[in-house]
């Protein structure tokens, strides 16, 4: 992931949007360690009562509290809008469409910031999680990266 980031843009002007892994999720926090010590602004995503999510400014050296889907979030901090955001995901197949748990937080997020301005989105998923297809509805938002541990889809 650091070495395609570091590829396509300049790392120390972007904040990256990670997420804490959960569900057996490929894991992301090692990565953000790494943009930490690099100086790299990271977030993670707090969900909001109206089923909405923002991205709060963190380090992982920063308390966290558990929300109602069992998934460590910022217990403070400021609301950013990242450049780059990590995504998790259940499946994906090679349109980079991916699958997640059915509720619509990406999605919503991802489209509501793509208004805002231009952002990149990296799933990351092992490579067993490929499916041939995924199903799609206009409301879900294709990644521009999947990352397995085997490729990079783009």
């Amino acid at each position: 992931v650091y070495k395609l980031l570091n590829k396509i843009t300049n790392l120390k002007k972007k904040i990256i949007g990670g997420y804490y892994p959960v569900n057996h999720e490929i894991g992301d926090l090692d990565i953000l360690r790494k943009f930490e010590k690099k100086k790299i602004k990271i977030s993670l995503p707090a969900i909001k009562d109206n089923f909405k999510m923002n991205f709060i400014k963190c380090s992982l050296n920063e308390p966290f509290v558990v929300n109602q889907y069992g998934i460590p979030e910022p217990s403070m901090g400021k609301v950013v809008y990242p450049d780059i955001i990590l995504v998790p995901l259940v499946a994906f197949d090679k349109k980079l469409n991916r699958l997640g748990y059915g509720a619509g937080y990406y999605d919503r997020l991802i489209q509501s910031l793509k208004k805002k301005k231009k952002i990149i989105t990296i799933g990351l998923a092992f490579d067993f999680q490929e499916l041939f297809s995924i199903p799609v509805s206009k409301y879900d938002q294709k990644l521009d990266y999947i990352i397995t541990n085997k490729n990079v889809l783009q």
